[in-house]
């Protein structure tokens, strides 16, 4: 087992010191240079993290000049992926893509955690992820309907979540606190189960990533209400913010890439060079999206800054909403 650490984000040493060792720099002393880099994601594979996870993956074997694989290990809303990354040798090799449930969500409502942030070395925020609030087509039209017929019948609205403490059950109740109103979650094992019900008239509204909101909203299933995001979506422009009605009123995940504490610096450094040149691109942010994913690409030491500044926002929020895992 690895002992664990206080996290050091790269220094400004190695971080003037990175270019000079890079070209020959193996990942780890005593690894082979051709050993894969293994992105482990905390969801089973198929929803917003596994695809931005794959789509990076595919990016950054090229600038690091080695194989890189994804590993999904989901299970326990993401602390069992997370707990192998941060109890992982500190090489290089093994990378956490992480969710704003892992380190924004969890550390303030999850008992006997496993893991704390500091176990982790921060390498690049990849992107925010907004949530869409979805009605049915025979629904309320607008945001202000909506929220007009829950005062009226306190309860009466459903949607559904993946869980009372998963990040868009956060989002939604957060929402309703800053209108007053009451709605009900239905809770699920995944979207397909509540995408069906709402489909089939069984649920009154979806609170979703931005592909799922944009794909039903495209195909007439469904009316993108609000995005719970700081800024609107591209192509999506005409639906309003939640933060239009309520300023301040702000819930989105977001994507990053962490490695265990301890990890070198110039190995930090090698990583985010490899996944910033990736993210960067036009193609990549256009895939990105098309998700309803804003891809960012930034620095060890901003996605550091963002962390706290994260956890010192929500962890106030999730106690006055007496949310638990």
């Amino acid at each position: 087992m690895t002992t664990r650490g206080a996290g050091r984000v790269v220094n400004r040493r190695a971080l003037l010191a990175a270019p000079a060792l890079l070209p020959g720099l193996a990942l780890a002393q005593g690894t082979q240079g051709t050993r894969p880099v293994t992105i482990t994601v905390p969801f089973p594979p198929g929803g917003s993290t596994d695809v931005t996870a794959r789509i990076l993956a595919e990016r950054m074997a090229g600038p690091l000049g080695l194989p890189v694989q994804v590993e999904n290990r989901p299970g326990a809303a993401t602390v069992i992926g997370a707990d192998y990354v941060a109890r992982s040798a500190p090489d290089g090799h093994t990378v956490l893509i992480a969710s704003g449930s892992t380190l924004t969500i969890n550390p303030h409502i999850v008992r006997n955690i496993p893991y704390k942030a500091e176990d982790f070395a921060p390498v690049t925020l990849i992107s925010t992820l907004p949530f869409a609030i979805v009605a049915r087509p025979d629904g309320p039209p607008t945001l202000e309907a909506l929220m007009a017929r829950a005062r009226a019948n306190p309860g009466s609205i459903t949607y559904g979540t993946n869980g009372p403490s998963s990040f868009n059950n956060i989002a939604m109740l957060l929402v309703n606190e800053a209108f007053g109103v009451r709605m009900q979650d239905i809770t699920y094992r995944g979207d397909a189960a509540q995408v069906a019900d709402f489909l089939g008239g069984r649920l009154d509204l979806l609170m979703v990533g931005g592909s799922t909101g944009l794909q039903h909203h495209r195909a007439g299933s469904g009316r993108i209400l609000a995005w719970t995001g700081d800024r609107r979506m591209p192509g999506n422009e005409e639906v309003p913010l939640v933060a239009d009605f309520r300023p301040g009123t702000v819930a989105q995940t977001w994507f990053g890439l962490l490695v265990p504490a301890r990890t070198p610096g110039a190995m930090v450094q090698r990583l985010n060079g490899a996944a910033v040149q990736a993210i960067r691109t036009e193609e990549f942010r256009a895939r990105l999206l098309a998700e309803g994913i804003f891809a960012i690409g930034s620095s060890p030491e901003e996605f550091a800054s963002f962390l706290r500044t994260e956890s010192e926002r929500w962890g106030p929020l999730l106690r006055r909403m007496d949310i638990t895992g």
